[in-house]
């Protein structure tokens, strides 16, 4: 499961995760196990992101902590797993009484005056320029950019429509913003400005991503698919 941690390679290397663990999660975390099918998620699944962008840890540590609810590795888990696993109601009261005790169904006042690095987050908001648009779907254009050539670079092309419907925007929007990444690849050499909302954006992925290994973009991108997936 080494890919599960691809995304890692953008947080900030100073930060700790388990410095920011706090016991409370494992029942919320508990709770996102046990949501059908019962048993491990993937990293980047849609519970797991929004647990993540709610509690500020990344998707990764959370995994690897619900490999430990799978394994009921420790004393304490073991508990928990004995008092929630088979009551979802006693489980949903507590996380939602522990939600409203610790600020968290008001994030923002929550962290108000708190100092919160952001690395993997960003990818799962909006664009400012955008709001239809988050950064993680430009890597998973960005990914499909490699795959394609100019001539296919069309709104009628398969893989331009299956991307559209799994990221839930226009084709249209897609093919711009391959647009975006050609006009950015050193490759076509293309010149002048470029004046659209997503600009921006798409220099940065492509700063990120896009002169590093094609292999390992694949990998991130097969990630995050599942983050689209309904």
């Amino acid at each position: 499961m080494a890919t599960n941690h691809i995304l890692s390679v953008s947080e900030n290397k100073g930060t700790n995760p388990s410095n920011r663990w706090k016991d409370e999660y494992w029942l919320m975390l508990l709770q996102v196990y046990m949501q059908k099918p019962e048993g491990i998620k993937h990293a980047y699944s849609r519970p797991m992101v929004n647990l993540s962008l709610e509690i500020h840890i990344s998707p990764e540590y959370l995994y690897d902590k619900m490999t430990m609810i799978r394994n009921l590795d420790t004393p304490r888990i073991k508990r928990l797993w004995e008092r929630y696993a088979n009551n979802p109601r006693l489980l949903g009261a507590t996380v939602k009484k522990l939600r409203a005790m610790a600020g968290f169904n008001n994030a923002n006042s929550f962290y108000d005056g708190v100092e919160v690095c952001e690395t993997f987050e960003r990818d799962f908001r909006p664009t400012d320029d955008d709001p239809e648009v988050i950064p993680a779907m430009l890597i998973m254009i960005l990914d499909l950019y490699f795959r394609l050539t100019p001539s296919t670079m069309n709104k009628n092309t398969p893989e331009v429509v299956e991307m559209s419907k799994l990221l839930g925007i226009n084709a249209s929007k897609v093919v711009e913003i391959l647009m975006l990444f050609r006009h950015h690849d050193p490759y076509y050499k293309e010149t002048g400005i470029v004046f659209h909302p997503l600009a921006n954006p798409c220099i940065e992925v492509w700063q990120r991503y896009g002169n590093g290994s094609p292999m390992a973009l694949e990998a991130l991108a097969c990630q995050l698919k599942h983050y689209f997936i309904k």
